[in-house]
């Protein structure tokens, strides 16, 4: 099953310092959680990162895992090269129910990690092997990206940002699930909204969606 996990505000733990580290640590300041990088050296960005106070950064070797009850986070990632350290890591912290992900082993691991591929952090196009060939999954991202950036634009970029205002103010107004939707979709296909976002005259559009709602009966 692929799922989307929503990490805001929740804790998650980072093993390692090198490039795989990076990867993730770079995945996870898209969603503004709290991130803890344990590694006795780490390379020239991760430590800028910690430097701007970016990531929480804890120098030392990992060599048991006390941290997983120390720190109590809802993710664990593991990137070492140290293989048996990174199966206790598994193994401890599926007993507490965490969820885990290590580089070496996805067969192991609670989830797979995909290759991405993103537009402007609001729409993500994951592409899965299921942790059979990280290497391929990448190989096929970089065949679909030029596809996908032709078929998305910044005119649905757009409008993705503003059914997510209305779908807030909606909440306010709105008392039912099956209105909201239908609100929503009223919006997304409204031609004179379409018009202004196509002339980059978001200000009106946005406007434009605000009245519809208003006016929602």
């Amino acid at each position: 099953m692929i799922i989307d996990l929503n990490l805001q505000s929740k804790k998650i733990v980072i093993i390692g310092g090198g490039n795989e580290a990076q990867k993730r640590i770079n995945s996870a300041l898209k969603q503004e959680c709290d991130i803890i990088v344990i590694s006795d050296s780490v390379n020239s960005q991760i430590n800028k990162l910690a430097k701007s106070k970016k990531i929480k950064l804890i120098k030392q070797k990992i060599t048991d895992t006390k941290f997983i009850s120390k720190l109590k986070p809802n993710l664990i990632i593991t990137t070492t090269d140290d293989r048996k350290i990174n199966q206790k890591i598994i193994k401890d912290a599926k007993k507490k129910g965490i969820i885990v992900y290590s580089s070496d082993n996805p067969e192991d691991s609670d989830f797979s990690n995909p290759a991405i591929i993103d537009f402007e952090n609001i729409i993500q196009i994951a592409i899965f092997t299921g942790g059979r060939s990280p290497a391929m999954s990448k190989k096929i991202k970089d065949k679909s990206e030029k596809l996908f950036k032709k078929i998305i634009t910044k005119e649905d970029i757009a409008q993705i940002k503003i059914q997510k205002m209305v779908r807030e103010l909606a909440k306010e107004s709105i008392s039912t699930q099956d209105q909201r939707r239908e609100c929503l979709r009223s919006i997304m296909s409204d031609n004179e909204i379409d018009q202004l976002i196509k002339d980059s005259q978001i200000k009106k559009a946005e406007k434009r969606a605000r009245t519809i709602l208003r006016n929602w009966k």
